[in-house]
């Protein structure tokens, strides 16, 4: 076991991966420079002076170029992994993302595959409008991706490895906020650093894990919204109220079993997001439950998430749209 951060762990999954497997090579901006600084995030740190510029492809800066490139690697055989600085700019592929990688096996009638996996970080960091969105709800609508979002490091090098030999495109979201890199391994009153085994293991696509076990209330949360919601928990336990929080790990396939079965125990169930309010990824949990689980409620679902505002510039109004752990445990403490 090793202490790893979340940046860490993604970059020793890809060194373990890449070793074993030929075909899997990096595409992205500011990736293939050696003695460089990693990407955006320091994940790739080292990794082209190891591999060399004909498996850490550097590009220019064009996400269209990237994804589309790819692509075609991923249907002529390789494995790649796609790397885009900001999940903003995705939206800059939108295409390739939603009428290319996700369709080709299906309308080739299972003779293509399309092995890709798309990393782009998340999260709201004093960076702007165009540079704060956790847009999962965009992504999870689109039939035929996979959608992940590690919040640890050993979920993280898990579910990149299971992306990684899984033959359709998984799209990673991680929060900035997370990763622990370049020095920084505990963060906001954080400790990002969490145990990671040396020997090789994957998470399942699919797997929920619960990261705190109550009776009064059920909290799915995400991302720096999970470490904030068990903050609450925490601190909640003190007055009384005992919550179950759990850490979906993946949006889409959605371990919606371990989801009902705390309902059937709590009745009571609260969605934290960092996405905005309107059809995000928490409407569709929402909506899911009602569906599906709705006799195990004893109280109308709570959601917990941004407002329907473009994020702020300004850091006073960011700290305000963002659900902060004030306003969470608010609103928990009325629902319960």
């Amino acid at each position: 076991m090793a202490k790893l951060t979340i940046a860490e762990a993604l970059r020793e999954a890809i060194r373990e991966e890449m070793r074993k497997d030929e075909r899997i090579f990096l595409i992205g901006e500011d990736i293939g420079i050696p003695g460089g600084f990693g990407g955006a995030f320091g994940v790739y740190l080292g990794l082209a002076e190891e591999f060399g510029p004909k498996r850490v492809i550097d590009t220019p800066i064009s996400e269209k170029a990237i994804l589309g490139a790819a692509i075609g690697a991923a249907l002529m055989g390789l494995r790649p992994i796609a790397d885009v600085h900001y999940s903003d700019f995705l939206f800059c592929a939108m295409d390739e993302i939603v009428n290319q990688a996700p369709k080709l096996r299906y309308m080739s009638g299972g003779k293509l595959k399309v092995p890709l996996v798309l990393r782009a970080p998340v999260g709201a960091t004093t960076r702007g409008a165009q540079h704060a969105q956790s847009p999962y709800g965009f992504f999870c609508h689109v039939p035929g991706w996979k959608v992940a979002a590690p919040s640890d490091a050993y979920s993280a090098k898990g579910l990149l490895k299971a992306a990684l030999r899984d033959d359709n495109p998984v799209l990673l979201f991680e929060h900035k906020l997370l990763y622990g890199s370049k020095g920084r391994e505990s963060a906001g009153g954080l400790e990002l650093t969490c145990e990671v085994p040396s020997e090789d293991y994957t998470i399942p696509l699919g797997k929920a894990k619960i990261k705190k076990e109550g009776s009064h209330a059920t909290v799915v949360a995400t991302h720096l919204m999970l470490y904030r919601s068990l903050k609450v928990a925490r601190e909640l336990e003190e007055e009384g109220l005992s919550l179950e929080v759990i850490d979906p790990q993946s949006l889409i396939p959605l371990d919606k079993e371990t989801i009902y079965s705390s309902l059937a125990k709590t009745g009571r169930l609260a969605i934290v997001e960092e996405d905005t309010l309107t059809c995000g990824w928490g409407a569709e949990l929402a909506a899911l439950v009602a569906q599906e689980a709705l006799y195990h409620l004893e109280a109308p679902i709570l959601r917990i998430a941004t407002p329907d505002v473009p994020i702020p510039f300004a850091p006073h109004l960011e700290k305000e749209v963002i659900p902060s752990e004030e306003r969470i445990k608010k609103e928990i403490k009325s629902l319960c």
